[in-house]
């Protein structure tokens, strides 16, 4: 298999099961008649690094980025390659977004049949939407710019630092990264530090027959996009200093 094969390949199966999981985790967490209703935010923090946990492995011959902001900050460091044996090219660039955006789009929906059922039964669309992307505590476009820049600066910047391919202490090191992330700059906009992550569930909420679900919320929907990119290129920019 070729480059491009093995980022479609291992950079979707990933990401789908990163959002399975973290999609997974907030709707056990947030919806109506779980086990896991009101596992409160540290719960949730957790679960969503053993998702990344989970996704490194599954992604692991791809350099397992499952993130935009992942790569494009290792393009911006200035490095040559995005994991061994697959080069930085435009192909191979564009072969990452879209695999990204479309496996978290997946993992959305799988993460939708797991609690269908709670979704039906669901009556505040805040907490439907609330399972699928972020959103702000308190809409301040520039603020939740800022946070969502910061946050992610320090995932890419730290995941750079560790360099190599995920080995060792690699996967569960770059989720513990996360679950910190999550706790200590998570509050103000519920941490997207991934643009597929909130895009691809966001368009998968929009599409999926949810009753009483609501808005998208697509007039928010750049910030966890564009914060994520400043944040993982200024990250990029940042490591050659250190490394």
């Amino acid at each position: 298999m070729g480059p491009i094969g093995t980022i479609l390949l291992h950079e979707t199966a990933g990401t789908a099961m990163l959002l399975l999981l973290g999609v997974g985790v907030v709707a056990n967490a947030i919806l109506a008649k779980t086990k896991g209703n009101g596992g409160g935010w540290l719960m949730i923090s957790f679960g969503w690094g053993l998702a990344v946990f989970a996704g490194v492995y599954v992604a692991y011959k791809s350099g397992a980025h499952l993130n935009p902001a992942v790569t494009l900050g290792i393009l911006s460091s200035g490095a040559t390659e995005y994991a061994p044996g697959i080069p930085i090219t435009v192909g191979t660039t564009f072969a990452y977004l879209f695999a990204q955006l479309l496996g978290a789009t997946i993992g959305a929906i799988l993460a939708w049949l797991v609690y269908k059922k709670h979704y039906d039964a669901e009556g505040e669309p805040g907490n439907i939407l609330g399972t699928f992307s972020t959103g702000p505590e308190v809409r301040s476009y520039g603020w939740n710019i800022l946070a969502e820049v910061i946050g992610t600066f320090v995932l890419v910047f730290i995941i750079l630092l560790f360099g190599g391919t995920p080995s060792g202490l690699g996967p569960l090191a770059v989720a513990l990264v996360v679950v910190v992330i999550g706790a200590s700059l998570g509050g103000p906009t519920g941490y997207a530090i991934n643009p597929a992550r909130d895009l691809g569930p966001r368009i998968a909420h929009t599409i999926l027959p949810i009753p009483n679900k609501g808005s998208s919320d697509w007039s928010y929907a750049w910030v966890p996009i564009v914060g994520p990119i400043l944040g993982g290129v200024l990250a990029g920019l940042v490591s050659n200093a250190f490394i």
